[in-house]
């Protein structure tokens, strides 16, 4: 049996994702069995990013509308400049992603992803790294930023850059077998 099995995977993602960022994570949860679905903003495909030259697109499975935390066991969240912008921005976005914490599911995020986490306010007291550029965006929301290549603060798996996706994946997966935190709670509004 696959340490994924019978495990479904939403992967949180607009246009501007830094590719390497949403599909190594993809390729390597669906590899330890999980079903995976690409959730955006919109439907149709999403535009990835090389840092700052397009790279390739990825098709949507369903709009944030058409979702609930609890279709899924776990989220992934990538970064690149664009794609954590426009998804903080979204309510339903960012309430989305805060139902996985309501919820104690896992939750990973790496470089600039966990921007949404704080506009989902759920960062406050949690250990946490990510791409340095928001370091302190991620301090001023409470959070105890370290560099680190993959810190776990109760499900919630947070990398800095694409040099620590091996690392990020592995933890991922890991987390995403482990299932349910009790632990894992957003912050109270």
């Amino acid at each position: 049996m696959s340490r994924l099995e019978n495990k479904k995977i939403a992967i949180l993602a607009t246009d501007g994702f830094e590719e390497s960022e949403l599909i190594q994570p993809r390729d390597e949860i669906k590899n330890a069995g999980a079903e995976i679905c690409i959730v955006s903003l919109k439907s149709g495909e999403i535009q990835g990013m090389k840092h700052f030259d397009k790279g390739q697109k990825v098709k949507v499975d369903k709009t944030v509308d058409e979702v609930s935390a609890s279709d899924f066991n776990g989220l992934v969240i990538p970064g690149g400049l664009f794609n954590p912008d426009a998804l903080r921005a979204n309510e339903k976005a960012t309430k989305f992603v805060r139902d996985f914490f309501e919820q104690h599911k896992p939750v990973a995020a790496i470089c600039h992803g966990p921007q949404v986490l704080i506009c989902a306010d759920v960062v406050k007291g949690r250990k946490m790294t990510s791409v340095p550029n928001i370091q302190t965006d991620l301090k001023n929301a409470g959070a105890n930023w370290v560099d680190e290549e993959c810190v776990c603060d109760s499900g919630l798996v947070t990398s800095r850059t694409p040099k620590d996706l091996d690392a990020f994946c592995a933890k991922a997966i890991e987390e995403f077998a482990e299932g349910k935190h009790d632990d894992q709670v957003a912050n109270a509004a």
